[in-house]
């Protein structure tokens, strides 16, 4: 039976060069993030570290968070609590109208995909605009970011040059990278002129200082923050850090997992308004609490949103990130989005070869890998397991708890090799629809084994 995935994958597969495109530039991003890993000597304790203090963020949260609300208080910000998305984005609202804000220009905020905010305030009146590169090329294509840190990564530069001609009157033809960024650049800042309120999300949010950290790379976020007094950054809760000397570990951890980097261009700590300002945080739940409880996957909130396990997934880098249901693709988007609602996305579940790459690339050890297992073990009691499969395994459950089975189908396997192609490559062999199956030998180890053969 074919998931969603398996037939968006194949649909991805069509555009052969491009697929292959994808997956060489993703595995040029690990190739990056290994050599930055090799270069440090200290990078399993760092994980380590990193790891204990999510589970002791994770497991204080209320302390945490109600220590970051007093500084930030202190600070100057104003402090909002969301519930959940509907709470989030009318708390974004209320902010806007009540400064008559008419353009409204963002950094990435994989928080505000998650909540729908861009539509939500377009159907409000209210004109929003994305500044990260990425994420403007997107929004601009009116489609979605297909990774959290390479949103636009699946578009090759040809695309965008046609693209830029179309929106920005670039010359015709003109794909070449450096040109594009000039372009986007001279475009956005007349926006950002223009703008009435800038937001950001948060990478960390820091307990005992009141302070939202921002990672970047192309400053944009800085110049949204400087040029409008009216400031919004919004966080999950999950994002909470105890103090300066925790966020020392996780940023060591962060540019060097996700794109290869020592650190970002830009690590910008925003803790005031500016003078005359306004200072709007917004810390948001959205079923993350909830998480909490379930034993088996709360290790999911120690995900940094690096990106690492998305580079690393063999699924992920040649079927796109088209090809998962939830807004979030790959290892970490399987496990959130199981999380999330597993009736609705447990299709994306199959989208795994279990070869377990996430779990050892993250640099906050979410054992990703593993609870996709679990997910699948879940699936039966969902009453989403794949009858095929099921049938499948309990056939094999037979053959191997009974030795006379087991040993007869052995024996009878090479036969399979003498029978003509389109017996063994039919609609009943989904393994065969894809790749070649293997040749089985003449003789089994267990008959070589009895007759001395084998040492």
């Amino acid at each position: 039976m074919s998931t969603k995935h398996s037939l968006a994958a194949a649909e991805f597969l069509k555009d052969s060069g491009k697929a292959l495109w994808h997956d060489q530039t993703l595995w040029m991003v690990r190739q990056k993030r290994d050599r930055m890993s090799r270069s440090l000597p200290e990078w399993e304790q760092l994980r380590d570290a990193a790891c204990a203090l999510k589970m002791y963020s994770n497991s204080h949260l209320a302390e945490l968070l109600t220590e970051f609300e007093a500084n930030a208080i202190k600070n100057g910000a104003t402090v909002h609590w969301a519930n959940d998305a509907q709470e989030y984005r009318e708390t974004v609202l209320k902010i806007l109208k009540d400064h008559g804000v008419k353009l409204f220009i963002k950094s990435k905020s994989m928080l505000a995909e998650e909540c729908a905010l861009n539509p939500f305030l377009e159907g409000n009146g209210i004109e929003t605009v994305e500044s990260d590169l990425g994420e403007r090329i997107v929004q601009l294509m009116h489609v979605k970011p297909s990774h959290i840190v390479l949103p636009a990564v699946h578009i090759k530069r040809e695309e965008i040059g046609r693209l830029f001609e179309k929106e920005m009157g670039t010359e015709p033809g003109n794909c070449d990278p450096t040109y594009l960024t000039h372009a986007a650049r001279k475009n956005l800042r007349q926006i950002f002129k223009k703008a009435d309120a800038a937001m950001t999300g948060a990478n960390f949010a820091v307990a005992s200082t009141g302070e939202v950290v921002v990672c970047t790379n192309e400053g944009n976020a800085d110049i949204g923050t400087s040029l409008h007094r009216l400031q919004i950054a919004a966080f999950g809760l999950e994002k909470i850090v105890p103090d300066l000397d925790s966020l020392g570990v996780f940023t060591r951890l962060l540019a060097r997992s996700g794109t290869g980097q020592p650190s970002t261009t830009y690590t910008t700590h925003y803790s005031r308004p500016q003078k005359g300002g306004e200072f709007h945080i917004i810390i948001v739940d959205n079923g993350r609490s909830r998480i909490l409880a379930e034993k088996d996957h709360v290790r999911t909130l120690n995900c940094l949103r690096c990106g690492a396990c998305m580079n690393t997934c063999p699924v992920y880098r040649r079927s796109g990130g088209y090809s998962y249901t939830y807004f979030i693709p790959g290892p970490i988007g399987i496990n959130l989005s199981m999380l999330k609602n597993p009736e609705k996305y447990y299709d994306n579940v199959s989208a795994c070869s279990l070869c377990m790459s996430c779990s050892n690339v993250c640099p906050a050890k979410v054992d990703l890998g593993e609870q996709i297992y679990l997910w699948r073990q879940a699936l039966d009691g969902l009453g989403k397991a794949d009858r095929m499969k099921k049938f499948i395994s309990d056939s094999m459950e037979i053959v191997m708890e009974h030795p006379v089975l087991f040993n007869t189908a052995v024996k009878a396997a090479p036969l399979v090799d003498a029978l003509p192609r389109p017996m063994i490559y039919s609609k009943l062999n989904a393994w065969g629809e894809g790749r070649e199956m293997p040749q089985f030998a003449k003789e089994s180890f267990n008959s070589l084994w009895k007759k001395g053969k084998v040492k």
